[in-house]
């Protein structure tokens, strides 16, 4: 079997003269993936959108910066109905056309329609917008104390009965949402959760991560490069940065993809920053870089309260 060097020399090598599909196949075939409950295989490395679809403006950029991340493997795409009150998912649905078969479609669905009766109809309103048949994951954003998990787990297994989503999860849950969703019937059913992961954010290591581990339910990292630019102006990030010739926000997701099974789905409206994050793919950090990074950022000593943005 090829190395993954040999298949981004391999994909470099033929993306000038071969349809940009037929690369995308090859950057996917090199990316490494995370497999979800049903054995459904997705690259570790997505993209994020939220901030995308509030500016009309920037929407041609966001959609060139999007359909640019597919043709580099970076095939999930996540979204939410929130992120420009639905404006977010307009833009991946101009970014996919096309190529639907070719990404795996993440959105998210707001608590307070999380309801037996409000759940079809929020679901209908983002496959609308998307211009799809079936979502691929489709996830409750938060819970809310009102969310009662039994009727909405009753609601998704009915949307993924009819076709109408492919499978289904949560965001924002720390160990005692989950485990009190898996006890409920065809809570196990649950496909991931979406959590706050990145270097300043560590909360999810006093517990939510290995309980994810052991119960095969994958972490999808959301902001792993931080929120603004504070993290990525960090010294210590810097020099590690500098030793392996990378940007501060390479080595950031570098680190959070060293978990085993993390998937991560940093933002990018720009075609630079695609760039830069398909080819953190080449960096593998050494024993003294995690040294360096857990003395800068340490991981939590005790049992930690999940933070969400």
């Amino acid at each position: 079997m090829a190395s993954r060097a040999d298949c981004i020399v391999r994909a470099r090598s033929v993306e000038r003269s071969f349809p940009a599909f037929l690369v995308s196949q090859i950057r996917f075939k090199c990316m490494k993936t995370a497999q979800l409950p049903d054995g459904e295989r997705v690259p570790v490395l997505g993209q994020g959108t939220w901030r995308m679809g509030e500016n009309t403006r920037a929407h041609k950029d966001e959609v060139a910066a999007l359909r640019l991340g597919i043709e580099l493997g970076m095939t999930l795409i996540d979204t939410a109905e929130m992120y420009g009150e639905g404006g977010a998912e307009k833009v991946v649905a101009d970014a996919i056309e096309d190529q639907r078969d070719r990404v795996f479609v993440v959105t998210k669905v707001y608590p307070h329609n999380a309801s037996r009766t409000e759940l079809p109809k929020a679901c209908e309103r983002s496959l609308k917008r998307l211009r799809i048949d079936a979502i691929d994951l489709y996830l409750l954003h938060w819970r809310e104390r009102y969310t009662c998990l039994m009727e909405t787990v009753g609601a998704f297994e009915k949307l993924r009965t009819t076709g109408k989503i492919k499978r289904w999860g949560v965001s924002n849950f720390d160990v005692d949402d989950m485990e009190e969703l898996l006890s409920i019937d065809n809570g196990t059913n649950c496909a991931a959760n979406q959590v706050l992961y990145n270097l300043e954010n560590r909360e999810i290591e006093s517990g939510l991560l290995k309980w994810s581990e052991n119960n095969k339910v994958p972490i999808m990292a959301y902001s792993p490069v931080g929120h603004g630019r504070g993290l990525l102006e960090n010294a210590t990030l810097k020099k590690i940065a500098k030793r392996h010739g990378a940007t501060a926000a390479q080595i950031a997701l570098a680190w959070v993809l060293r978990q085993p099974g993390v998937i991560a789905i940093p933002k990018a409206s720009s075609e630079k920053h695609v760039r830069d994050n398909a080819r953190l793919i080449h960096i593998k950090l050494a024993k003294d870089d995690l040294a360096d990074l857990d003395r800068e950022f340490p991981p939590p000593r005790s049992k930690k309260s999940l933070p969400m943005l």
